[in-house]
């Protein structure tokens, strides 16, 4: 940066000075006034002036999308006391930004009034009258865990495989129709916590794959040979979390040592180039890494699972939002081994997604598709030898972000059943 620009950075943080901090002390966070910006750079130059502002900690600012490359939209959440300070930095550098999020919170206020709502109807008997139209609570997604299991013993069996920090139960459902150490497949949704549409898709994957056995003739032959295990609630502190006190939450919840800050970035702490590029070693950072790799029990659990298990053919974990299907690598730019399969398959896998609705999905290795971020879930599955290793980023690109209206919630999942089946038939019919 030249001297004009940290001339800049100094004014904007004695501007900062004089804002006004609200820091909610009880009960729920606010974020009155937040807006999310479109940041959109047009060279490399614009690019490391975005990558700046990340530095700045009084800025507090959340991105929502990161910077990858120039034209490539760049999403931030930028609390009120910082607005003038953000908008003032952009426009002095002639970098074009729109307002994408006029107010955070009037959208935060809509999507609780559904829920309180929704929350005033009869709870289930069952999970034929679940409503998967809706976002749900983690007592809630437990429950309808507990149904599912109680309806379809011959199917579907509980295994809590760990606790999280706070002490909650990491519950897999295993879906299988006999036999032992078959060839498996994973799924998990919510690793990070604040990406709501991700958990409302396994409660529906999970109904629709014992409604569908028997009925749909590639569903049925997956099932005949492998095990589907899915995590719907990858990070149950997190996602507690974010329906009680800060919806915005993203990261564990486990106190970091030596810091105020709370919590680590669970797709940073896995052992496959962990502390390189694209994660943080800064506490309050919501890339930050964690100590050590696999220092988060909820990343440490399936780690051990996946290794106790020794037969995943397929993982994928599902995330929001951007609309996009990714395989490795993310913290390497040496091509995958397997690279023009993975390819191939997540081309037919979102070609398939499409076909439903006309939803655009991009694909490609992390690092060409995204940006360089190491410590990453399909990193490590990839290289422990799973072959079919993907990451799912699901509705949007940007209009409603991680607020993605609750009416969203069953077309979304809809739409990546497809694209999961092709990935779990294509795993199914070549064994390796």
């Amino acid at each position: 940066m030249g001297p004009a620009g940290l001339t800049l950075l100094v004014m904007m943080r004695g501007l900062l000075a004089f804002a006004a901090l609200f820091v909610a002390v009880l009960g729920k966070e606010t974020f009155e006034g937040h807006q999310v910006l479109r940041i959109v750079p047009k060279d490399e130059v614009q690019l490391a002036l975005i990558k700046d502002l990340e530095d700045i900690i009084e800025f507090e600012l959340d991105f929502w999308r990161g910077v990858t490359e120039a034209a490539t939209p760049v999403d931030v959440r930028v609390p009120f006391h910082s607005l003038q300070s953000t908008k003032i930095y952009l426009e002095t550098q002639e970098i074009e930004y729109s307002i994408m999020i006029e107010d955070l919170q009037v959208m935060l206020d809509e999507e609780q009034e559904e829920m309180d709502s929704a929350a005033r109807v009869a709870e289930p008997r069952n999970t034929d009258s679940f409503d998967f139209s809706r976002y749900h609570t983690i007592n809630e997604i437990y429950s309808f865990q507990d149904m599912l299991v109680a309806e379809n013993p011959n199917m579907v069996s509980k295994i809590v495989i760990g606790r999280s920090y706070e002490g909650r139960p990491l519950n897999v459902l295993k879906f299988s129709t006999g036999g032992t150490n078959r060839p498996a497949i994973w799924i998990d949704t919510g690793i990070h916590s604040r990406e709501w549409v991700t958990q409302a898709s396994g409660t529906w994957f999970a109904k629709k794959i014992v409604t569908d056995y028997g009925r749909d003739p590639a569903l049925t032959a997956i099932l005949d040979q492998m095990d589907i295990f899915l995590e719907m609630v990858t990070n149950p502190d997190g996602y507690y979390y974010t329906h009680n006190s800060n919806r915005m939450w993203r990261k564990t919840r486990k106190p970091n040592s030596g810091s105020n800050c709370v919590g680590v970035d669970p797709n940073r702490n896995w052992n496959a180039g962990f502390g390189g590029p694209g994660a943080s070693g800064q506490p309050c950072s919501e890339t930050y890494r964690g100590p050590r790799a696999e220092s988060e029990s909820e990343v440490k659990s399936i780690v051990d699972f996946v290794k106790s298990h020794g037969n995943f053919k397929a993982f994928i974990s599902i995330h929001s939002y951007s609309q996009m299907l990714l395989y490795p690598y993310g913290y390497t730019r040496t091509p995958a081994k397997d690279q023009a399969e993975l390819h191939a398959l997540a081309k037919k896998a979102i070609s398939d997604l499409a076909s439903l609705y006309g939803t655009r999905y991009r694909y490609g290795s992390i690092i060409n598709t995204i940006y360089q971020a190491s410590g990453g879930t399909i990193d490590w599955t990839y290289n422990q030898g799973i072959k079919y290793s993907y990451t799912f980023e699901l509705r949007d690109t940007g209009r409603y972000g991680f607020i993605l209206p609750a009416n969203q919630i069953i077309p979304t999942a809809r739409e990546t059943w497809l694209a999961l089946m092709a990935i779990m038939d294509h795993t199914n019919r070549n064994p390796y």
